[in-house]
């Protein structure tokens, strides 16, 4: 049986240590509240943007002009805005450039050039929103920022559990992984903040299904979305896989930092948009036209490469440098080693696996769920873009919505007997004191195959009511073997286990969000229903549990209409 190490108050706990969390972190600080971050890592090291980025969305009247409107109509058109309510989007780019003169004055180089410039991304001719900036010491420099304020830092303390009454949230349960021998942790708080970032292990990693880590953004992110959702918060966009595209085999964010041009193994483009390499705008069909390096190579017309050559000496050292903001360190010191030249040699590009970025909890322009007091920032938030910029604005944001709550709330609420936090302790007590048992990888191999069996991302693969019923019920049986059978030794993989319960919650939800939408539309194909209705244009699928038991979730989908300005 795991002792509980101790009870801390506060007025806002923040769970996550990436981009978004930091935000939150320093905002309710600013406010004035007392502040608690639990991170599972380190936060020098924690998120997608752990080692850096190198293209920022926004907004700079100096350079768009005074209409803000054109830039968040082209925001809304592309493949990450299309499922966005346009209410939070104009608010973000409102605010925006304010961010952008913060960071560069906390230390960030937002105009390493000395000028703006919107660079990567972009179609000829539109308006372009990503300021290409210097991001390779943006989490140190937050750190730093974190440090300066009074807010209390617990690394190594993954977060296992909400806990709500009438009123709203009330505290999380953590996991004290810092200490020799793991213990539970209760943090009661007048305001919970979810910024777990994107997760991954629902489906097989792309170009390495059987190595599960070796993903394009952080590995450790896994199933964050459903803390909200057995707290109670809606999710949104689940039935829509967010896929992305990179090298092949050594997966890397970073596709608009590369200045080249995709070329079919006969030289002729891939896209009508470039013919030679572009610093300024890149080779944007890998955006619009994602699916393309599949497709290659089902039709057998692939390899698809990222040509380089062409460039000046002085646009690949900038691409170069680029690639070391972006955090591609380890990419570029590869190709040194191995003697891969851009300018000579292509580069194999391909389609990487499923995950939920910008897919999950539905929020409100205060970030606040349909729970009272839950706020959630960053890529776990499912009607809100995605990436550096939208997680440093909507951190920001409840950051400062939850300390002004705080101060509203006049006591804290115990979070020991919460019914979900106690059955959450004795799901992994049962699962400690088991002398023999199954793996949580086995269990995460299980769910990505059900995932990709069952419900696999578009556009080349289908899914059906047949189907997705089958995967369905093959779920719900996964979920509760894991929870009888699963056997964990130490923190790390009580952390997994939970990781892992989290994702199956997650993958049902995906699930019932897909069964939902009758229609295809996007990467959500459906055999069974193979138009996009007109009908549903601006509708979006809804997930809740109304349930208090984690072995049994009490499911509610419903629909919901994109808001606008």
């Amino acid at each position: 049986m795991l002792s509980v190490d101790t009870v801390i108050r506060t007025d806002v706990v923040i769970v996550g240590g990436g981009i978004a969390a930091l935000m939150a972190a320093i905002s309710a600080s600013r406010e004035g509240a007392s502040v608690v971050l639990l991170d599972k890592g380190h936060i020098r090291r924690s998120g997608s943007g752990a080692t850096g980025n190198d293209h920022f969305a926004c907004y700079i009247p100096k350079f768009h002009g005074k209409d803000m409107t054109p830039v968040v109509q082209e925001f809304m058109s592309r493949k990450f805005g299309l499922d966005e309510d346009e209410d939070i989007v104009s608010d973000f780019f409102q605010a925006s450039f304010g961010l952008v003169k913060q960071w560069e004055e906390w230390g960030i180089a937002m105009r390493p050039t000395g000028s703006w410039r919107f660079q990567g991304h972009a179609l000829p001719g539109r308006p372009r929103f990503f300021l290409k900036y210097d991001g390779h010491n943006q989490k140190e420099v937050l750190s730093r920022q974190l440090k300066r304020s009074s807010v209390t830092v617990l690394n190594h303390h993954p977060v296992l559990e909400v806990a709500c009454n009438d009123e709203g949230a009330t505290g999380v349960l953590a996991l004290d992984m810092a200490s020799e021998e793991p213990a539970f942790v209760f943090v009661e708080a007048k305001a919970v903040i979810l910024a777990t970032g994107t997760s991954h292990r629902l489906y097989h990693a792309g170009p390495t299904p059987a190595y599960m880590f070796n993903t394009a953004h952080c590995p450790n992110c896994a199933g964050g979305p459903a803390l909200a959702l057995r707290a109670g918060a809606a999710l949104v966009n689940m039935e829509f896989p967010y896929v992305h595209a990179g090298p092949k085999f050594f997966e890397r964010c970073g596709k608009a930092t590369w200045i080249g041009v995709y070329r079919y193994p006969d030289g002729r483009p891939v896209g009508p948009f470039i013919t030679r390499p572009d610093t300024e705008y890149g080779d944007v069909i890998s955006d619009i036209w994602n699916s393309a390096f599949e497709e290659s190579m089902r039709n057998a017309t692939g390899p698809i490469y990222q040509d380089c050559s062409g460039a000046t000496p002085e646009e690949l050292a900038a691409m170069r440098k680029g690639m070391v903001s972006e955090g591609l360190t380890s990419l570029v010191s590869y190709m040194e080693k191995e003697g891969i030249r851009p300018d000579t040699h292509a580069v194999e590009f391909c389609r990487y696996e499923a995950l939920l970025m910008g897919r999950g909890v539905d929020v409100g322009r205060d970030g606040q769920t349909c729970v009272a007091g839950l706020y959630c920032a960053g890529d776990m938030i499912g009607n809100f873009g995605s990436g550096i910029a939208p997680a440093a604005y909507m951190g920001d944001v409840c950051g400062r919505n939850a300390a002004r709550r705080a101060k509203k709330s006049l006591a804290h609420a115990e979070v020991k007997n919460n019914i979900r936090v106690r059955e959450r302790m004795d799901i992994i007590c049962r699962a400690c004191d088991r002398q023999y048992g199954a793996s949580w990888q086995e269990s995460n191999f299980c769910l990505q195959q059900i995932m990709d069996g069952y419900a696999p991302a578009g556009p080349h693969r289908l899914r059906s009511q047949s189907l997705l019923e089958a995967g369905l019920s093959y779920v719900r049986q996964l979920r509760q073997k894991t929870l009888d059978e699963v056997r964990v030794s130490d923190g790390h993989t009580i952390m997994r286990m939970s990781e892992v319960t989290d994702l199956i919650d997650c993958g049902e939800a995906i699930f019932r969000a897909a069964l939902a939408r009758q229609e295809s539309r996007g990467d959500h194909r459906r055999a069974d229903y193979p138009f996009t209705n007109p009908l549903l244009a601006n509708q979006l699928v809804t997930v809740r549990n109304e349930g208090d038991s984690l072995a049994e979730p009490e499911w509610k989908t419903g629909w919901r209409t994109h808001r606008t300005l």
